[in-house]
């Protein structure tokens, strides 16, 4: 895929053992391109967790969801840096001021490697649930117009469901990266995800990475999983 991110595959390992995190990388560290880490295990472990684990030479994506005032976000970037995550993310909903400060925080710190993406909308919610939270507007629409915002604001990407990959890819270049969850092969249990697609389907579309967690982390024969979700990308 590129020289940061060996395949498309990035592995949610989302726990609050230690012990488990580096089982799963060690064992299906050669069929995925690289973890992400969210928040139960960097509230359980913070940064040291994260170190412990950069001993394995796999990507991190840092899934942290970062959504506060620009002061405290660029704060907070400027310190999450110095692990050297391939990826930090923070909620685009948070405004364009924020989006700037943590824009800002990667370019003062030097960092070359590391990008910094924007969750727009998250793939538990639908058109009824936003509407319940009081948007008028359907999750394409909102996804788009959050998806725009980050861009201007200088970040490098979004985290968007696969129902809007191709919406994005027709409005935005294609050097804005998709970082894409709720990814489920046709006989997946679909769990909490609503707004959900194939591996093949949504890399077809222009998704860059693949958030998968429990299709590969639930099977019974996880490096099994792993490999049948990368043949089915070729």
């Amino acid at each position: 895929m590129n020289k940061v991110f060996p395949n498309p595959i990035m592995l949610a390992i989302d726990t609050s053992s230690l012990d488990d995190a580096k089982s799963l990388i060690v064992k299906l560290k050669d069929c995925v391109g690289g973890i992400k880490l969210g928040m139960e295990f960097f509230n359980s472990f913070g940064p040291s967790g994260i170190k412990v684990l950069k001993e394995f030479d796999i990507p991190i994506f840092l899934d942290l969801k970062l959504h506060d005032i620009p002061a405290t976000v660029y704060k907070t970037i400027t310190t999450l840096l110095t692990l050297e995550p391939a990826i930090i993310n923070v909620h685009a909903s948070g405004g364009k001021e924020m989006m700037m400060a943590a824009a800002k925080a990667l370019k003062d710190s030097g960092n070359k490697t590391t990008k910094i993406i924007a969750v727009t909308i998250l793939t538990s919610l639908d058109d009824d649930d936003l509407c319940k939270l009081g948007f008028s507007e359907p999750s394409k629409d909102l996804v788009l117009k959050l998806a725009k915002l980050a861009q201007e604001s200088g970040l490098d990407g979004v985290v968007c469901s696969a129902q809007e990959i191709s919406l994005i890819r027709e409005n935005i270049n294609n050097d804005f990266m998709l970082v894409v969850p709720g990814i489920r092969l046709k006989e997946d249990n679909i769990d909490d995800q609503k707004r959900i697609m194939t591996p093949k389907k949504a890399i077809s579309l222009g998704a860059d990475l693949l958030v998968i967690g429990r299709p590969i982390t639930k099977a019974k024969d996880q490096i099994l999983a792993s490999k049948k979700i990368l043949e089915q990308l070729k």
